[in-house]
């Protein structure tokens, strides 16, 4: 009886035959299920969430460059995919999901996989006892995935130090969010059209109310900490629900960028969030009152810069524009207020909601400060500017959320309806002045 020591390194038929091996029960070495697209599991299972989504990225090619890709595996070779994994002889666990890629039939590389979905979260002692079995079998990475949100598939939401060993976490409207944008019509959409059905009926189960996976929807620790700088009591740096309020923020940053990305086709992001931001972040809300955050989308006019005020309880998104350098200050002036102008126009129903919160500010050379006017009262600017040279606009939305401000669920919900709102009635339609190419004078 071949004895398994490792899994990079195996030839897949030894492999095969550990699994296949006719033995008694207690001296089996590998238990494990292929992954099923239709299992036999009721909707809401963890295992038959996981076998669907393992289905799913083996049989829709793009989906899986996207995934492999970002989970630094190869995308050559033979391509191997299980649910329900243990491997008894080392411990008695059973891993969520393996993926094996083979070359020359011998195993190259492999990860295991930890799921979770509805409220449940990664655990750090499962997490630690996983990565203690992959590193006794060679492997070298784990992916966790659960509603948990990262800024970045390479963070974890757990604070581990793994050293060289590759700890990788999608949140489930990660994985959708992907698959969403394969189904637009851009460059990178699913060619095969049988491919698309796939897609399509995978993303049917896991958008399903009763599948347990959900977005962002409570801001942990928000309240108290929004409550007690009302009261204006000194908040504690080393408190957990300061850090909790931070996280909520960074998790709320990277789901409405994944909101923007389900509904324009192509993937917003945001800055990377770490031990390092979360030390400032403390500070400057300690000190400031104020969170910032900040989504970049491809082709837009510039990136959104957020800012969360909990004084005055609002919130602002704010985007920059560079005017035509060849025309006067005046003309400058007229050339932005004709671009939201032009917003009212396409965008009358949306540009309503947001109409007396449009801030617009120039930013004048040699300036200390930039001027600052309400879009409604743009023709002040004519006048504040007169004489001087603007180098750029800045056009922002300021709302204030009152007493929904404080409030771990309505936050989330006002805050997303806000940053749609921006981007369809304004951001969609503003456009950086870019310098004409020369034209050639042949008249000589």
């Amino acid at each position: 009886m071949k004895k398994l020591t490792k899994l990079i390194g195996l030839n897949k038929k030894d492999f095969d035959e550990i699994v296949n091996q006719d033995v008694n029960p207690k001296d089996k070495q590998i238990e494990l299920r292929s992954a099923r697209l239709i299992p036999a599991l009721k909707t809401g299972d963890e295992m038959a969430l996981t076998s669907i989504f393992l289905s799913t990225v083996r049989l829709v090619k793009e989906f899986r460059d996207v995934l492999f890709r970002e989970l630094k595996l190869s995308r050559n070779g033979r391509v191997y995919y299980y649910t329900e994994v243990c491997f008894p002889k080392i411990d008695s666990s059973r891993i969520d999901g393996l993926i094996l890629i083979t070359k020359k039939n011998i195993i190259t590389e492999a990860i295991f996989i930890e799921v979770k979905s509805k409220k449940d979260d990664i655990e750090a002692p499962q997490v630690e006892k996983y990565i203690k079995i992959a590193k006794q079998l060679k492997v070298k990475s784990l992916l966790t995935i659960s509603n948990q949100f990262v800024s970045n598939p390479e963070q974890s939401p757990l604070r581990l130090k793994t050293g060289k060993f590759n700890l990788f976490h999608f949140s489930w409207s990660h994985i959708i969010t992907q698959a969403h944008v394969l189904l637009f019509d851009n460059d990178n959409d699913i060619e095969d059209v049988d491919q698309i059905e796939i897609m399509k009926e995978a993303l049917h189960y896991m958008e399903h109310k009763d599948c347990g996976v959900n977005g962002f929807v409570s801001m942990r620790g928000w309240k108290n900490i929004s409550n007690k700088i009302r009261a204006k009591v000194p908040l504690n740096k080393e408190s957990e629900e300061l850090e909790n309020a931070i996280n909520s923020w960074y998790q709320e940053e990277a789901d409405v960028a994944l909101i923007l990305s389900r509904n324009l086709g192509v993937l917003a992001k945001t800055p990377l969030r770490n031990e390092i931001t979360l030390k400032k972040d403390k500070t400057k809300l300690i000190k400031d009152f104020c969170l910032s955050g900040q989504v970049s989308i491809k082709d837009a006019v510039s990136d959104i810069k957020i800012l969360v005020d909990f004084e005055r309880r609002s919130v602002s998104l704010k985007n920059s524009l560079s005017p035509p350098k060849n025309i006067g200050t005046v003309a400058r002036i007229t050339w932005l207020k004709k671009q939201i102008e032009n917003c009212i126009k396409t965008e009358s129903t949306i540009f309503e909601k947001l109409n007396d919160k449009v801030w617009i500010e120039a930013d004048v050379k040699f300036a200390r400060e930039n001027l600052k006017v309400n879009f409604n009262n743009i023709e002040e600017l004519y006048d504040l500017t007169k004489g001087k040279d603007i180098q750029r606009f800045y056009v922002s939305v300021i709302d204030g959320f009152g007493s929904g401000f404080s409030s771990e669920k309505k936050f989330v919900t006002l805050f997303e309806q806000l940053i749609l709102n921006y981007y369809e009635g304004i951001l969609q339609n503003l456009k950086n002045w870019t310098k004409p190419a020369p034209k050639l004078n042949l008249s000589e």
